[in-house]
């Protein structure tokens, strides 16, 4: 069994060791690390993870500036970011630099044992969870946006069908179930849409699904 390598990033140690346990609780990852912002690119450079979970604020550095560091690194590692807030002005940012995820800090154990594990196998953190609280947080409730809605144009009837549900978080599998289609195809169809609209990842895809108002919002969400 191939074993995943997890570094932790916060400026909390409480925060890192509750994170650590969790995740070295499983058989399949190993927490090779721990540390603050400004020590992230030096442990990146010798630890080598495959996964990294960064605070998106920290006091000494913070965490869209690590998440730039590490992604230009060569072979930079999948970085999911960890957030406490249910909306946060950095989410975008984070979006652009080429975070893979976004994490609550009170994401249930089993739940960030999974991601752990999706970002290894190169996937992205888009929970039903994540996406109503972070994502939705980030889009403004000001309607649709013309440059999101233009760029949807660009995609067939089915690709518009597979980018709404991306937009509510759900898996390959599930969109899957619910469209009738094979996984595989789901994944064509996701290749295709992310090429088509530029988007680096299902995030920035999900994002740009509530923002061309192709996601609707759920009954108690504030609509």
């Amino acid at each position: 069994m191939t074993t995943t390598r997890v570094l932790i990033v916060d400026d909390e140690i409480l925060v890192r060791s509750g994170l650590g346990l969790i995740v070295g609780s499983a058989p399949d990852l190993e927490v090779v690390g721990d540390c603050s912002g400004g020590q992230a690119e030096e442990h990146v450079q010798r630890l080598r993870p495959h996964v990294v979970l960064l605070d998106i604020r920290m006091p000494d550095l913070d965490g869209i500036s690590v998440l730039r560091r590490l992604r230009a690194l060569p072979d930079p590692p999948a970085v999911a970011m960890l957030t406490t807030f249910d909306t946060d002005e950095y989410i975008g940012t984070a979006l652009r630099a080429g975070a893979a995820g976004f994490l609550l800090k009170d994401t249930a154990p089993e739940q960030l044992v999974h991601a752990v594990r999706v970002l290894a196998a190169g996937g992205n953190i888009l929970s039903p969870t994540v996406t109503s609280t972070v994502i939705g947080g980030y889009v403004d409730g000001g309607g649709p946006d013309a440059e999101a809605t233009a760029l949807a144009r660009t995609l067939t009837v089915r690709e518009l069908d597979v980018l709404a549900l991306l937009g509510e978080g759900l898996s390959n599998a599930e969109i899957a179930d619910r469209l009738f289609l094979g996984t595989g195809t789901v994944k064509d169809h996701i290749s295709a849409i992310l090429g088509k609209l530029g988007a680096a990842n299902r995030v920035q895809a999900a994002v740009l699904a509530h923002r061309a108002g192709l996601v609707r919002p759920k009954p108690g969400d504030g609509a």
